[in-house]
């Protein structure tokens, strides 16, 4: 048990081991995503969270293989690259019948494959006999269908649930089915493309006869159905064609990365990858849906800050992302939903418990950072683009949003942005540490309400300026003039408020007494990003986040070590946030602390190597590192999670100082740099309006030489050593 640890009577798994069955495996094609064990099959262990989803509800919640009534031995499991496919390898154990060995172990291999495409599961079963003799065996498929709303699984009780209906049997297939008490039904369609021996409303079996080196091969779709009839499925290789042409059309379009280490190059790949499985075509454009299990759908704040991780590749996203919150952002005050006019969304959920209001989540509001960063996202697109025609486009929405900040978002005119929990069903914290107890003072006492976060400001004050310019761009001199009056009074009265010498740092948050809550956090580093603090002050906050008590060696941590509420396996106190981090640094570089920045990107790279299929997770445990070990994963943690996928662009964005002007299309580079490890990094493909650039990066002991590879368009490329 080398690879789990022990502390006040919890286990927790590390990072670095190496264990066949304690990983899922997650598949994710739009408004469906699985989860499954190592060996392909579903199950109810752990938690429970493992399944075949679609729209918020599991439609498939076991599903397991069986040779013989007995479980195959794993032999090899892996999701592709591009995420598109999972494959497993197993072979059969010693097999006895009447006492007798009739299959020795390591004869027959088992090959599954799976994808999903357009709210179907496809599956290969092929069985390969490598013996001498003929084999004779019954392979056996369990299913069942709970229909459980993501809520229910996340551990939800609900007084009642809508009833299954009938199972349906026909001679390929099978029919489970529930009608939901918001009227709608949801079908799970189980099709098989030879008809089983034996099928039942639980379980289809299937006797194999194999001769020596021949092969038998199965092919199994699993249908998601909501109340009308759908289409019928694909056959398996016209739905693996389709994914395939659908991945090839997404790799021509994005920029590419390659570095001269490999095991940087996996973190890079597996990253993209991840964000690529995880951006749902939404009617309004590409939307980055949070992360896998819990967070499969739209959140505000997830698909801004992705989206500001990835401007200088994927300027795409960002499109995408303004659009669907602009078409989303509340129109009228709604207590329930905490909502009022100007607001940028939360979450938006769908499924059974949504429906039916059990859950204010079908579009809720609840955020306070949402609205400013979506301002901030509107500006940095502008810059990185110049695609004003959009920008004049999405102003009412701007305006908007500009206009909550300036009114309910400041409820008492002090200039700075605060909240306070109005739905009875929703947060009661709402920055992105929105556990109940992730705001307090540093004796431990809960912040009381209204509370103004320290990032929050950062973010109000960065929207303010860039809010400004892109008023300037459209000719609204004015209104530009006045946004700009707002971003220097708040940096002001930020800098008074905020500040507190004791502990180097910005207070987490100002209560409803307007005072300090004294805790060193990660949320100082934010302000960093956003320009709001004075450059003496980001000095020491500099110092104070890279300190032994804030910085574990795997990244910075929530809160320091040693604040009153610390716990190293709590969610938000003291746990090491990849996006947090990556903020963090592209905070520390913007004040041109380049080996700080550095620091952090190496920490999170070692990381990286440790975690299963160099998938960063949403979160993990803030211990110390200690030689020869990974970090220690935080239990129920997303994998893979949109903003920790993109944690590695946006640390890369940072070390190099990247940035673009508008009018002549031009890239910057700051003061670059690159990691010791690092000694080549190619950029090719990448896009600014009409023109493309490929780039050679080559490290020196203190700069970066650029050279250009290619280039098709207008466009210029300068360099500040």
């Amino acid at each position: 048990m080398d690879d789990v640890i022990r502390i006040n009577d919890q286990w927790y798994v590390l990072a670095g081991s190496s264990r066949a069955d304690d990983r899922t495996r997650a598949l994710k094609q739009d408004e469906t995503f699985a989860l499954f064990d190592r060996y392909g099959d579903i199950q109810h262990i752990g938690i429970g969270e493992q399944g075949l989803y679609h729209a918020g509800t599991r439609y498939l919640s076991h599903f397991e293989l069986s040779v013989d009534q007995r479980r195959p031995l794993l032999l090899n499991s892996g999701v592709h690259r591009e995420n598109r496919l999972l494959t497993v390898d197993l072979t059969t154990p010693d097999l006895y019948r009447d006492e007798r060995l009739v299959l020795p172990k390591g004869t027959l291999h088992i090959f599954r494959a799976k994808l999903l495409w357009q709210g179907v599961e496809y599956e290969h079963l092929r069985v390969t006999n490598f013996g001498q003799d003929t084999a004779e065996l019954s392979l056996d498929l369990a299913f069942a269908a709970d229909y459980a709303d993501i809520f229910e699984v996340r551990g939800m009780r609900r007084p009642r649930r809508g009833r299954m209906l009938p199972t349906r049997l026909d001679r390929r297939s099978v029919r489970l089915g529930y009608r939901g008490l918001d009227g709608v039904t949801r079908e799970t369609r189980i099709e098989f493309s030879r008809p089983p021996d034996r099928l039942s409303e639980q379980q289809a079996g299937f006797d194999l006869r194999l001769e020596p080196h021949a092969q038998a091969d199965l092919y199994i779709s699993v249908g998601c159905l909501t109340g009308s009839a759908g289409e019928p499925p694909l056959d398996y290789a016209e739905a693996l064609a389709e994914a395939e042409r659908a991945c090839e059309a997404e790799r021509r379009q994005a920029p590419r990365l390659f570095s001269s280490n490999e095991q940087f190059n996996d973190w890079i790949n597996r990253s993209a990858a991840d964000l690529d499985m995880l951006v749902t075509q939404t009617p309004e454009g590409p939307y980055p849906y949070a992360g896998i299990p819990w967070f499969s759908t739209a959140f505000g704040r997830d698909g801004l800050i992705t989206a500001l991780q990835t401007l200088w590749l994927q300027p795409g996203l960002a499109r995408g992302v303004l659009s669907l919150l602009a078409a989303t952002q509340a129109r009228e005050d709604d207590p329930e939903r905490d909502a009022e006019p100007g607001k940028i969304l939360h979450e938006m959920r769908q499924g059974e418990m949504a429906a039916l209001g059990e859950i204010p989540f079908d579009r809720y509001y609840g955020t306070i950072d949402a609205t400013p960063l979506f301002v901030m996202l509107a500006g940095e697109y502008l810059r990185r683009t110049g695609d004003l025609d959009f920008i004049r486009a999405l102003w009412p929405a701007i305006d908007a949003a500009l206009g909550w900040m300036a009114g309910p978002g400041d409820p008492d005119g002090d200039g700075f942005l605060e909240y306070r929990q109005r739905s009875a069903k929703g947060l009661v914290q709402q920055g992105w540490k929105d556990s109940n107890d992730s705001i307090f003072h540093a004796d431990g006492r809960p912040a009381r309400g209204p509370i103004a976060l320290c990032e929050v400001q950062g973010y109000a004050y960065r929207a303010w300026r860039l809010g400004a310019e892109m008023a300037a761009h459209l000719g609204l001199n004015d209104q530009a003039s006045l946004l700009s009056q707002r971003a220097r009074r708040l940096r002001q009265r930020f800098d008074q408020a905020f500040w507190c010498e004791d502990i180097g740092s910005y207070a987490i948050a100002l209560d409803g007494d307007k005072q300090p809550c004294r805790v060193p956090a990660s949320n100082a580093g934010h302000a960093l990003y956003c320009g709001i603090a004075e450059p003496e002050r980001a000095e020491v906050v500099a110092r104070t986040l890279l300190s032994p008590a804030a910085f574990s060696g795997w990244g910075v941590r929530t809160i320091a070590a040693g604040v009153s509420r610390y716990n190293p396996m709590s969610y938000h106190n003291g746990s090491i946030w990849p996006h947090d981090n990556a903020i963090i640094a592209a905070g520390l570089a913007r004040y041109d602390f380049k080996e700080a920045a550095l620091r952090i990107l190496t920490a999170l790279f070692n990381a990286s190597i440790f975690v299963d299929i160099n998938r960063l997770p949403e979160l993990f445990c803030g211990f110390d590192r200690l030689p020869g070990q990974g970090p220690t994963l935080y239990p129920v943690a997303c994998s893979p999670q949109a903003w920790a996928a993109g944690s590695v662009f946006m640390l890369l964005q940072a070390v190099l100082g990247l940035s673009f002007a508008m009018g002549k299309p031009q890239i910057r580079f700051q003061h670059p740099r690159l990691p010791d490890y690092i000694e080549r990094l190619r950029i090719e493909g990448l896009r600014i309006g009409d023109a493309e650039i490929d780039l050679r990066l080559r490290r020196h002991e203190n700069d970066v030489g650029i050279n250009i590879l290619r280039k098709t368009g207008d466009i210029e490329v300068t360099v500040v050593v």
